[in-house]
């Protein structure tokens, strides 16, 4: 019957039988020669009906007139019952009409194995998510570190005075008063701090700050703190000021500080350098005439045409554009709510327009020698 307990022990035996006999001759020796030896509760038949011995496997050998071979017992017995039927069945001196030696070669606890297996599982599973864990922690730490790490303490001119990495590039700049500053500034994530380093403003910050577009001075909430606000002021564009508490240090903020001190105009610089600036200056008086008409045009999926004088020559839907384009027609400027095509290009050259604006342009083979410009590009949108 098939066996459905749960094993705890194999018990392993071998056999040698003085004949030649078959498998099923030593299963039927086993049941027959050992039924009534340990009483009723230990026989092998009732032990296997509730499960308590599983199917009995037998591999065998044989010569001229001998077979040879083992035999294993699956059993969920406890070990002593299980000993004694092993026991039982090395008294088995008969197989059949051949004599028979049975030996017991082992009782194996199948739960041992088990264990052995889990142990070696959970070692494995350690293993990889430690593996995983390490690689996971070295992603986290990259991605801090990355945060952490957008600017870096530099100097600026020939005074070397520290500053962020960040200064030769941003738009604006943030006047500290010492390197501390500087740093404590990295820390919240501002690269565009530069120190002063005293109260005497030195040549070169004046000339960096011409090139900003927002000056910004961070400094101590002490009294040296404006005393160097006003050397600063008389010798720079100051456009913001900010303090620390009363005395207070820049230097002893927490970057938590720093930030809330400094987000308003970290957002107002944010929103000018995503406001849309004139590309080319030479474009200027181009950008003029587009600024003209965008107002009403935008949005209106309409073109206009304006003469030399910018005088409205007409107005259509952008659909109706290329039918109204004729030669002789005055036109200099074509502006208009789409996106400017080839056959716009090829209309417009031949009515004798000069410079064609759109939103944006589609995959264009030639301009032929026409001036081509979108919004972005003159600053507008």
């Amino acid at each position: 019957m098939p066996y459905s307990g749960i094993v705890k022990y194999h018990v392993k035996l071998s056999f040698d039988v003085d004949g030649l006999v078959e498998k099923a001759d030593i299963i039927g020796a086993i049941f027959g020669q050992t039924e009534g030896l340990l009483g009723p509760e230990m026989n092998l038949n009732e032990l296997q009906k509730v499960s308590k011995v599983g199917r009995i496997e037998v591999n065998t050998t044989t010569t001229t007139n001998q077979t040879k071979g083992d035999a294993l017992i699956p059993m969920s017995t406890d070990i002593n019952t299980a000993a004694l039927i092993a026991a039982a069945i090395e008294s088995i001196d008969k197989v059949g009409p051949f004599q028979a030696a049975f030996k017991l070669e082992a009782i194996e606890d199948v739960r041992s194995a088990k264990k052995k297996e889990i142990v070696d599982r959970a070692r494995e599973i350690v293993q990889k998510w430690s593996t995983k864990t390490i690689s996971e922690g070295d992603e986290m730490l990259k991605d801090v570190s990355e945060v952490t790490s957008t600017g870096k303490l530099t100097t600026f001119g020939k005074e070397k005075l520290a500053c962020g990495s960040g200064v030769f590039d941003s738009p604006w700049i943030i006047l500290v008063e010492g390197r501390a500053d500087v740093i404590n500034l990295l820390r919240a994530g501002f690269d565009n701090a530069l120190a002063i380093e005293g109260a005497k403003i030195d040549e070169s910050i004046k000339s960096l700050c011409e090139s900003k577009s927002k000056v910004v001075a961070f400094l101590d909430g002490d009294r040296a703190g404006g005393f160097i606000l006003k050397e600063l002021k008389s010798m720079v564009r100051i456009d913001v000021v900010h303090r620390a508490p009363e005395d207070v240090e820049v230097e002893e903020l927490t970057p938590m500080q720093i930030v809330e001190i400094l987000k308003d105009t970290a957002e107002d610089m944010k929103k000018e350098t995503t406001k849309p600036r004139l590309q080319d200056p030479k474009d200027e008086p181009i950008a003029n005439v587009a600024k003209k008409v965008y107002p009403d045009l935008n949005e209106s999926l309409e073109a206009v045409a304006l003469d030399e004088e910018l005088n409205e020559v007409f107005k259509v839907p952008v659909s109706e554009v290329v039918g109204k384009l004729s030669p002789g027609s005055g036109i200099k400027y074509l502006v208009l709510d789409g996106i400017i095509t080839q056959r716009l290009i090829d209309s417009a050259k031949q009515a004798g327009i000069e410079c064609v604006i759109g939103h944006r342009m589609a995959n264009l083979k030639s301009a032929d020698g026409l001036t081509l410009k979108t919004f972005t590009e003159l600053g507008i949108a």
